[in-house]
């Protein structure tokens, strides 16, 4: 059984597919599978505590949702994004969470700054030898209390939706190399976008989340990897 699937945590009996949906996109949003990798809902059923039953459906969402997808041997799969997709999906992302940065530039209170703040510093303390997992955490925290702090729910569930297909990309090599956060863009684009929103200036944040969306793309495409088109 995949080691990140024996993590999550045992479910309570309350509403069991609402639950399994929400720990398997927590899955998928933190790069804890890879692209192409199989999901068995036998051992997600075990790795819960609960049926298989609630599993299915949370899993039939998450191919609704596109961030699943069923095998032509019908096995259940995190999807495999070719290369034109994960530059598509990365300028998306920039233009949506750039703007959800420059709104918080202007509507962020004392209180939401300060967890910005508190984000950024754990991630920066945490260098320069960092747990990959835990990395991968630090950096959603920062993102999204940013986007929190743009004040439009709406919005943040369309980020949330675009981080749940990425997911398993962006996060790719950091399960392997520390190489992309040594490469130090990330911290720089994040102590700009909080300088950006602690001064109030919200062309600066969004440029600043822009380009730490595009150095991360740009740094894994160069790995190499991914198929340029489907069917390579």
């Amino acid at each position: 059984m995949n080691h990140a699937i024996t993590t999550l945590p045992l479910l309570e009996r309350r509403t069991l597919a609402e639950a399994a949906y929400a720990h398997l996109r927590e899955l998928l949003v933190s790069g804890r599978v890879a692209p192409g990798e199989r999901l068995s809902l036998r051992d997600l059923s075990e790795a819960l505590g609960v049926s298989v039953m609630p599993v299915r459906e949370a899993v039939s969402r998450l191919i609704a949702d596109h961030a699943l997808e069923v095998a032509p041997n019908r096995a259940v799969r995190v999807p495999v994004m070719t290369r034109r997709q994960v530059r598509e999906l990365a300028r998306a992302r920039a233009g949506i969470e750039g703007w959800a940065a420059a709104l918080a530039a202007e509507a962020r209170s004392p209180a939401q700054l300060e967890r910005i703040a508190a984000a950024e510093e754990a991630m920066r303390l945490a260098q320069p030898n960092p747990d990959l997992g835990g990395a991968v955490a630090l950096n959603r925290d920062f993102h999204f209390a940013i986007y929190e702090a743009a004040g439009l729910p709406p919005l943040l569930e369309v980020i949330s939706g675009l981080w749940l297909k990425a997911g398993p990309v962006i996060n790719l090599d950091l399960r392997h190399s520390n190489d992309r956060l040594a490469a130090g863009h990330a911290l720089r684009c994040h102590a700009a976008a909080l300088r950006a929103i602690r001064d109030g200036r919200p062309d600066a944040a969004r440029q600043a989340i822009a380009e730490d969306i595009a150095s991360a793309t740009d740094f894994i495409l160069e790995k190499g990897g991914l198929p340029e088109a489907s069917g390579e």
